[in-house]
């Protein structure tokens, strides 16, 4: 299929209602400013293009008629929300969907393509895809086909035969041995990878298609039928290449583990973000915080009954041990970030903004804000000259991207606000263009 055709698949039946003009004068706001954890006194805030021009606590006079007005009313002007660890498509769809000999590419993408729009409408302006076929749909938001967040694609999961991305189902055989791709690796979701070579070639074939960082499977995992969550996935030699290939083009590897044997050897070997991490020990931690090593963790909830018994029990001790790993991480000093790590539930979508609020067990409201915009923006950076978007993030700032969130409240004083999207955030910004505005406007 042509990209022009997969791209017409994302057109979604929702339409933008406001007219999109070259500048935005957003008046009469507090500014959230990460370095002091406090508003601002009111200022006008200047929107050119796709970044912001101008922040003055005086008058700014703009020239010429191509300007929309934004009375801010006082209230608080913040970045856009930021989820380091998604997964567009599969996050968008259940397994018996992926699965239904009756679906077709139309069906699904119609899917994946209002929950990219959904997301952005909760006010996430930016995430990284931590694996999936996801370039379609990146294409089709950057060229205006569809409403959704920017995205940080790292393609196809890298994973070894008897891995956390090996998904083959019982009557799929080895395509080294028999020939034949798996249908997880024909829709692009996984590279099954044995061997130095074979992790080069899937390295090299994600950066090919566009990938901004990489993804590798280095342990168990709990959606995965195959391998137990204790499990060290990957010899030091094959994630070695993924990390040599990575460097070539200037990114970096992240990889999915939990236990600090798996998490070692990938630190040894040079990955840079460890994704997950609950069941580390106060030793791994110390290692990530001397070495610099990005910690993206997610606090996931015991909350789906319809959860098959085996999953669940594959998740006792990694729910039992996030309570543990993040204030030790906090208290070590480690780099952390924030993302949710949906899969195959669609409906807890609409939750992703009030897993924000479970942080508040370990974190102050500005600690949480500052991680869910800025921190999380300097991890998705990481990737350098491979970044889709090289422009400053998660900060209200000149020259800074204009993804913005006007707050009806103080989210410093209240963080309940912005888990409650829909009625709090009367105007989304994504690069300059307004998504929504409830407030009344002028032009």
């Amino acid at each position: 299929m042509k990209l022009k055709s997969i791209l017409a698949l994302f057109v979604v039946s929702t339409t933008i209602t406001f007219a999109q003009t070259k500048q935005v004068l957003i008046e009469n706001v507090r500014i959230l400013n990460h370095e002091t954890a406090s508003l601002t006194e009111p200022m006008n805030v200047l929107v050119n293009g796709q970044t912001i021009e101008k922040i003055s606590p005086k008058t700014i006079s703009v020239k010429g008629n191509d300007v929309t007005k934004i009375n801010g009313q006082g209230k608080t002007l913040m970045p856009g929300l930021i989820d380091v660890h998604v997964h567009m498509v599969f996050g968008a769809l259940t397994m018996e969907q992926m699965m239904s000999p009756t679906a077709t590419p139309e069906s699904l993408m119609k899917e994946v393509a209002t929950g990219a729009h959904s997301m952005l409408m909760r006010g996430f302006t930016s995430v990284r895809d931590a694996g999936g076929p996801i370039f379609p749909l990146k294409a089709a938001i950057d060229a205006d086909k569809t409403a959704g967040p920017r995205i940080w694609p790292s393609g196809a999961t890298i994973s070894q035969t008897a891995g956390h991305g090996d998904f083959r189902t019982p009557n799929e055989r080895s395509r080294r041995f028999f020939g034949k791709p798996s249908r997880a690796e024909e829709m692009g979701a996984t590279f099954i990878a044995d061997g130095r070579d074979e992790v080069l070639t899937a390295t090299r074939e994600n950066l090919r298609f566009g990938a901004s960082q990489i993804k590798v499977m280095a342990g168990g995992g709990t959606s995965s039928a195959y391998d137990p969550i204790d499990v060290t996935q990957y010899t030091f030699d094959e994630i070695k290449a993924a990390v040599d290939a990575a460097e070539d083009w200037g990114t970096y590897v992240m990889v999915h583990a939990y236990t600090p044997r798996a998490v070692q050897r990938a630190i040894e070997a040079g990955v840079k973000s460890i994704e997950h991490g609950q069941m580390l020990d106060e030793e791994t931690l110390k290692i990530m915080k001397d070495k610099g090593i990005w910690l993206s963790l997610q606090n996931l909830m015991d909350n789906n009954d319809n959860m098959d018994a085996q999953r669940k029990e594959k998740r006792k001790p990694v729910l039992e041990g996030q309570d543990k790993v993040w204030p030790l991480a906090k208290q070590l000093g480690v780099k952390l970030a924030w993302g949710t790590d949906f899969l195959f539930e669609p409906e807890l979508n609409k939750e992703q903004n009030e897993y924000i609020l479970r942080l508040q067990k370990w974190f102050t409201n500005a600690e949480i804000l500052k991680m869910v915009t800025q921190d999380n923006a300097e991890l998705l950076q990481l990737s350098g000259l491979r970044s889709p978007y090289p422009g400053k993030l998660g900060v209200v700032e000149e020259n800074a991207y204009a993804d913005l969130l006007l707050v009806d409240g103080n989210p410093l004083k209240d963080l309940s606000l912005i888990a409650n999207p829909e009625k709090n955030f009367i105007v989304i910004i994504k690069g300059g263009k307004i998504y929504k505005n409830t407030t009344s406007t002028k032009k």
